[in-house]
């Protein structure tokens, strides 16, 4: 038996929808070379993440082998593949490679980092070859909701796996290239594939996918008939979705204004890269002042309800001068991502109450999803024929379900969630080890980790409330005054309408002139008291122990 082996270990992406990062590698146990697919984000939520701007996985175990990592490629220009590039990559310091569209994206990113945007390598697609260390590697056109988006082709001693990325069975795609069985048919008879990852996010829809170019005709007629000015959101990294919006809006008779900085510079990369051409000309919103309601046609971020893109923004009011107005019409062409609804709905209500007519995609008439349902995928199985089958892009009931697909299909497969290592070398795949995978929140400008205790501390304080403590305490250890009491998120009146901090101040007071000088005399046993009965007196007045931060001033004798 070979003294080397052939793994893989997800560190993000695989058991959640999101945060895409894909490690493969090569060599003796434990000294293996390595490569890494993708680094993606996840998007918070004010439930299980308040404040955080951005989730990225936790690469530490990557960061500890940096001497074995070769280097880095980025299958696409999605959030969920490239978004943790930026913040991630000055740990790992590796060459990216990926295609033009993609680089384009990557190194806008770099660049308002202020990182070397030369460490992104433009790569061509199949036949063009990376070769690093043990691997070779080819990106393979595939369509989805995105230009450029890539199979990779990943050759190693001890055989070739297809890491299908994101895709779906779309012939004509609007924008991007098409899918091709025939690309994929060549790949297996140049040689055969050991393994497959392949995306699961639509592994439970049975029906076929349908093409991006089927919902011209419907988004045309539906913005015809529109009385008022139509505003339209869908992801902005969608182009081939804002081309047919723009198309549809123009065949309609409307002039077309794009709402949002995020929109605006996908059209531009995508213009620039060559992947897009024909978009209909478009006007400022100052220019969009002045065009008739009833000719205007608005493209506008916001698809998942995010607070600050254009869509939230012109719910809540004027937004660069434009306003919905009753009578006018708004559409989400877009799928709203599990964990989004209350976003998206606080949107769609705040729209209906200025009278504004909400449409969404009423099952697929105005968006067709960018993956593949479950046929498309059995017929992928059929066309790859691999060994065995990795399902990855999925909560773990979808890695399980496409399991379950596989193997009624006679196909070697395993369910393996972050943090799973396979060891891929044999005729079935093989958990070999489990590592220590999680989750690090961008925080404004800082990088937290998930242990840090940040982001559970401030899940509490929402949860219960915060009271300040302050003390002064002269030489002696005596108080100089009662203690004051500062309130954060809970009421200010307790049991019998009585000001809640005021009756913090006379209990602590108490309690305080009743304590030894032993307690007295140290920080932490007077903290500790201090406390105790802030919670106790919390819990009986307002029925909530609330989270209690102490500060003790001591004045030293000069």
């Amino acid at each position: 038996m070979s003294a080397n082996r052939l793994i893989y270990l997800p560190l993000g992406g695989a058991g959640e929808i999101g945060m895409n990062s894909y490690v493969y590698g090569y060599g003796p146990k434990g000294k293996e070379r390595l490569i890494l697919v993708d680094l993606g984000v996840a998007f918070p939520d004010m439930d299980t993440s308040p404040g955080v701007d951005l989730i990225l996985p936790d690469i530490s175990w990557l960061a500890d082998k940096l001497d074995r990592l070769e280097a880095i490629f980025i299958t696409h220009a999605h959030e969920d593949h490239i978004g943790a590039l930026a913040p991630l990559w000055p740990q790992l310091e590796k060459k990216v490679y990926c295609r033009k569209f993609t680089a384009t994206i990557g190194r806008l990113k770099f660049e308002e980092a202020g990182l070397p945007v030369n460490q992104i390598v433009v790569v061509e697609a199949r036949p063009a070859t990376v070769e690093v260390g043990p691997f070779k590697v080819q990106f393979v056109p595939v369509s989805h909701s995105i230009p450029e988006s890539s199979a990779l082709v990943i050759d190693t001693p001890a055989g070739r796996i297809f890491h299908s990325a994101d895709f779906k069975i779309d012939h004509n795609p609007v924008v991007g290239e098409a899918w091709d069985d025939a690309r994929f048919a060549e790949i297996v008879a140049e040689r055969p594939v050991k393994a497959m990852t392949c995306d699961s996010t639509n592994v439970f829809s049975t029906h076929e996918g349908r093409s991006e170019s089927t919902l011209g005709p419907a988004l045309t007629d539906l913005i015809r008939s529109a009385s008022g000015m139509v505003v339209a959101t869908t992801f902005g990294s969608n182009v081939a979705r804002l081309k047919t919006l723009a198309e549809a809006g123009r065949a309609a008779g409307r002039t077309i204004c794009v709402l949002g900085r995020s929109m605006k510079r996908m059209i531009s990369a995508a213009e620039e890269a060559g992947v897009l051409s024909g978009f209909p000309r478009t006007v400022s919103p100052e220019e969009a002042l002045e065009v008739p309601r009833r000719n205007l046609m608005v493209l506008a971020t916001g698809s998942q309800g995010e607070r600050r893109a254009a869509s939230a923004q012109l719910s809540r009011g004027k937004y660069l001068g434009l306003e919905m107005k009753d009578g006018d019409t708004f559409l989400f062409s877009s799928k709203t991502i599990p964990g989004n609804e209350r976003g998206v709905l606080r949107i769609w209500n705040a729209y209906s109450e200025m009278g504004v007519n909400v449409v969404d995609d009423q099952g697929g008439k105005y968006h067709v999803s960018g993956h593949a349902n479950r046929p498309d995928l059995e017929h992928v199985h059929r066309l790859i024929l691999p060994d065995m089958l990795i399902p990855m892009h999925g909560e773990h009931r979808h890695l399980r379900e496409h399991v379950r697909v596989a193997t009624e299909a006679g196909i070697a497969a395993a369910v393996a969630p972050n943090g799973t290592m396979l060891d891929l070398t044999g005729d079935v795949p093989e958990v070999v080890e489990h590592v220590e995978t999680g989750r690090l929140y961008l925080d404004g400008s800082a990088l937290i980790g998930a242990l840090d205790g940040v982001v559970r501390d401030r899940i509490r304080m929402a949860l219960n409330g915060l009271v300040t403590v302050t003390l002064i305490l002269d030489e002696a250890n005596k108080p100089m005054g009662e203690p004051w009491v500062e309130l954060m998120g809970l009421p200010g009146l307790g049991r019998g309408e009585r000001p809640l901090a005021e009756t913090l101040e006379a209990d602590l007071d108490e309690v305080i002139g009743r304590l030894s000088r032993k307690v007295m005399a140290d920080d932490d046993k007077l903290e500790e008291e201090i406390r105790k009965v802030t919670r106790q007196v919390t819990m009986e007045e307002i029925g909530k122990k609330s989270e209690v931060t102490v500060v003790i001033s001591r004045l030293v004798a000069e």
